[in-house]
């Protein structure tokens, strides 16, 4: 089993994806900006018995008997990313972290001609220089385990369009930090996952701000998108998923 950190952990996404690494029984740290919130769903996957998994799928193994995977929470505020390594100090990390999931995000649709710089800046610190800052600080840990940096990326890191100029930046962004680091550590794994439309809370305000009704069939489950990301993850050694996008249908 692994140890693996998620960021947005109470967010779709980052929920979909902790349910499924605890159902494999791997270790988790969650991260968001509620503490209440993070604490609720940590409760929710101590409630059950994780199915004990290896970190990489091998079918010739034999299946470990149920145990219960360690759940913790360190509440992080990623629009503050300089006080992250403060949060970290304080928490405590493992040495070792086979994993990170950066799946936390923000965005607010807007034109440039609108966008002040409060919106830019919240949008590229939350998005981009914390998933910059918070793979810094766990560098060390994911070396000693030769780990895996997944980024949820969107499919506007991809292309931007109208109104969506600050948050498709901070995306391209993270597709640039996702390559150089990919290029700069080669004991790593490193994976950015480019969801299209998902349904999530994100989604709906999105649509809010669209000016158009939401409708949870239209879009992506995020647990679609949580099992691609997985699968990532358990993707044997011999090989890695550098990139995938993952649309509705």
């Amino acid at each position: 089993m692994g140890t693996y950190l998620i960021t947005g952990a109470t967010g779709g996404i980052g929920t979909a994806v902790a349910e499924l690494l605890r159902e494999r029984g791997h270790d988790l740290i969650l991260t968001g900006r509620s503490a209440e919130r993070l604490d609720t769903l940590a409760g929710t996957l101590r409630g059950g018995t994780a199915h004990a998994a290896t970190q990489v799928i091998n079918p010739g193994a034999v299946a470990s008997p149920p145990r219960s995977a360690p759940v913790t929470t360190i509440p992080l505020d990623l629009t503050t990313p300089r006080r992250i390594e403060a949060a970290l100090a304080m928490a405590g990390v493992p040495a070792r972290l086979d994993g990170v999931v950066h799946a936390a995000g923000m965005v607010h649709l807007g034109p440039v001609a609108q966008l002040e710089a409060d919106e830019w800046m919240e949008h590229l610190s939350v998005n981009l220089v914390s998933a910059a800052e918070l793979t810094r600080l766990l560098l060390p840990a994911l070396r000693a385990a030769e780990g895996h940096v997944v980024f949820v990326n969107s499919t506007a890191g991809l292309r931007a369009n109208p109104e969506w100029s600050a948050y498709a930046a901070s995306k391209f962004g993270l597709r640039a930090l996702a390559d150089s680091l990919r290029a700069e550590e080669s004991s790593l794994r490193v994976t950015t996952v480019y969801p299209g439309r998902t349904a999530t809370e994100m989604q709906r305000s999105i649509r809010a701000q669209e000016g158009h009704a939401y409708a949870e069939d239209d879009f992506a489950a995020p647990g679609t998108v949580a099992r691609v990301l997985v699968a990532a993850l358990e993707t044997p050694r011999d090989a890695v998923i550098s990139e995938v996008t993952v649309r509705p249908n």
